[in-house]
């Protein structure tokens, strides 16, 4: 009974199913993000495009820091134009979007869009696991790796798994081995916000975490017996 309570492989190993896509040719080239409901824009409205940046009004000032809310349904608010849908599109559709939008309001406007929240996920065998902000377009693999501190001792080196959900193809995995040179050039791509990187445990690993949990239980049975074992050595 005690040891069905243990833990395996099922219990500690994420994405178990063995439907990887192994890509041979991954492509290093950048996909733009398209925006996503929940997501918190940045726009800036210029009203001549001769103006330097600075002079640029943000729009929603009171809420510049927290940015424009997507919501659920895919529109922000803005004020002339109120309701306009941006999911789905890149930063620069949408800004022009907006942009025809406000030329039935303003002469010669410019727009610029930028999403404040662009983020990935690095999980698994890497010293630092978390949400990784992304203060730029574009982060290699080798990059997020090394911001989450590198791979742990426990790491599976040849098998790191990219998991990207595309808003128009559907969720796609890819597998990575940085043991192989042939391969190692794919480390290099380009990995888009909303990206998981993942990294799986060796099989050492998940063996000390299945035996530790077997040796819980008994040292817990050890402790609550002490007592009346030494009572009884005592009694005779």
């Amino acid at each position: 009974m005690l040891l069905n309570g243990c833990a395996g492989k099922s219990d500690y190993e994420l994405l178990q199913s063995n439907k990887t896509i192994e890509e041979k040719n991954v492509s290093s080239r950048s996909i733009e993000y398209r925006i996503l409901p929940q997501d918190r824009l940045d726009v800036t409205l210029f009203k001549d495009p001769q103006q330097n940046i600075g002079t640029g009004a943000r729009l929603g000032e009171s809420i510049k820091q927290e940015g424009i809310l997507v919501n659920a349904s895919g529109y922000i608010t803005l004020p002339l134009i109120e309701k306009i849908k941006v999911a789905g599109l890149t930063q620069s559709e949408a800004a022009e979007h907006i942009m025809k939008e406000y030329k039935k309001h303003l002469n010669s406007p410019t727009v610029y869009v930028e999403v404040m929240n662009k983020r990935l996920y690095v999980l698994g065998e890497v010293k630092t696991p978390g949400v990784l902000k992304l203060d730029k377009e574009k982060m290699t693999l080798f990059e997020a790796l090394a911001f989450a501190g590198g791979l742990t001792d426990s790491a599976v080196r040849s098998e790191i798994l990219i998991i990207s959900n595309d808003t128009r193809k559907g969720m796609k995995i890819r597998k990575v081995d940085l043991t192989n040179f042939d391969t190692m050039r794919y480390a290099g791509l380009m990995l888009r916000p909303n990206d998981i990187v993942y990294v799986k445990p060796n099989k050492w690993k998940k063996f000390k975490v299945a035996s530790d949990d077997m040796t819980s239980p008994f040292e817990t049975i050890s402790k609550v017996a002490a007592p009346f074992v030494t009572l009884k050595y005592l009694s005779k």
